[in-house]
């Protein structure tokens, strides 16, 4: 294969750096370290305080759009930015020869594409709402890829299907991890519904309603994108079972070492989501720590999890006039659940996402769409 000059459009929110949790600069950092090991070049289009070895980093604004002092419109200040980034890559494609467009939101670039003389392929991290389907159908011939078959389906076009990966030399599993807790992460949202209440899609309110009826010990990790909610949801069922580990924080502060940590120790990730989540990276890398995940069958759900091998997989349950909302029985199959987690092997959860979810995987399958979109180009 020869050596490719790469172009990566980054998400403006954070920085890409090492050490990023949040989902898709994750993806992307872990995508771009494996190319590298490969002999290609990669180019990031992102902000001023990105830094990765081995990578140039081409500044779009000085830093992060979370870092920068509150703008008195703060939709101007992302879409002015945005707006920056593809003006420089159209100013700067003959330095590449293909573009992976990985922005927030995933469309941004497109109406440039006819200032483009070079590939673009854009990944799909996001949920495919009405809104996002609706610019999609504008682009049918785009190259685009989704993380999961279900976000695939859910957009009605022909995607091709790129699964997430992680480093499972990072994510490791024990011989012998304390197992003494339940763990749940993700974020605690600012997202409401039409009549003002929170959608809380992580599920973190589920989480609890499980560790108040069983009396198990449960650790929360997750940035708190809204105080109120976490006022509200999770404050005060805080106590000696239930605990909020990290900083209440914006952004998510735990080190990515101590996350693998929790995530070895666990007895089982609990992720008992209320959206379509179009993958879900927390359960592939607790999976890969050997700590089985129990999850609400929403979403790729089903497409991470082998239920009954590597976790379980339940049926939300939801009420029905907020879809949103879990019933009593949606918590009781969570409950039963966590009643059967030990009898799972944690040595089956690591090789499966050895097989299926490992960086190795996703950044051979990227590569191959690469060469295969640079020889449509050429024709």
């Amino acid at each position: 294969m020869r050596k490719l000059r790469i172009a990566m459009l980054a998400p403006l929110k954070r920085a890409i750096t090492p050490d990023v949790t949040a989902s898709r600069p994750r993806v992307m950092v872990d995508l771009i370290q494996k190319i590298l090991t490969t002999g290609h070049d990669v180019t990031i289009f992102g902000t001023g305080d990105s830094v990765l070895p081995g990578v140039k980093i081409i500044p779009v604004i000085p830093k992060a759009l979370n870092e920068l002092p509150v703008a008195e419109n703060p939709f101007y200040q992302h879409t002015a930015a945005l707006t920056k980034q593809v003006a420089q890559l159209v100013a700067r494609q003959d330095d590449f020869d293909i573009i992976h467009n990985h922005m927030y939101p995933e469309y941004y670039p497109f109406p440039a594409l006819s200032s483009l003389h070079i590939p673009l392929v854009t990944t799909i991290h996001s949920q495919m709402t009405a809104d996002m389907k609706d610019v999609l159908s504008l682009y049918p011939h785009l190259p685009l890829a989704t993380i999961s078959k279900s976000a695939s389906q859910e957009s009605g076009l022909p995607l091709r299907v790129i699964y997430n990966g992680i480093n499972t030399d990072v994510f490791t599993s024990l011989e012998a991890p304390s197992r003494d807790y339940f763990l749940f992460v993700g974020r605690m949202s600012k997202a409401v519904d039409a009549t003002g209440e929170f959608i809380d899609p992580k599920g973190v309110k589920n989480a609890i309603a499980v560790a108040k009826k069983t009396g198990m010990h449960l650790k929360i990790v997750g940035n708190v994108e809204n105080p109120s909610f976490y006022t509200l949801h999770v404050k005060p069922y805080l106590s000696k079972n239930i605990e909020f580990v990290g900083e209440v924080s914006s952004e998510q502060t735990i080190a990515r070492k101590d996350m693998v940590s929790l995530f070895q120790h666990a007895i089982a990730l609990l992720n008992p989501i209320n959206w379509e989540e179009p993958f879900g990276l927390v359960m592939a890398e607790a999976m890969s720590c050997g700590t089985p995940v129990i999850a609400f069958d929403r979403g790729s759900v089903s497409e991470l999890i082998v239920d009954g091998k590597t976790g379980f997989i339940v049926d939300p349950i939801v009420d029905e006039k907020h879809h949103h909302i879990i019933t009593t029985s949606g918590i009781d199959g969570l409950v039963e659940a966590v009643g059967q987690i030990q009898t799972l092997d944690r040595t089956a959860c690591r090789d499966h996402v050895i097989a299926h979810f490992s960086t190795d995987a996703m950044a051979t399958r990227y590569m191959e769409w690469y060469e295969e979109e640079l020889a449509k180009f050429t024709k």
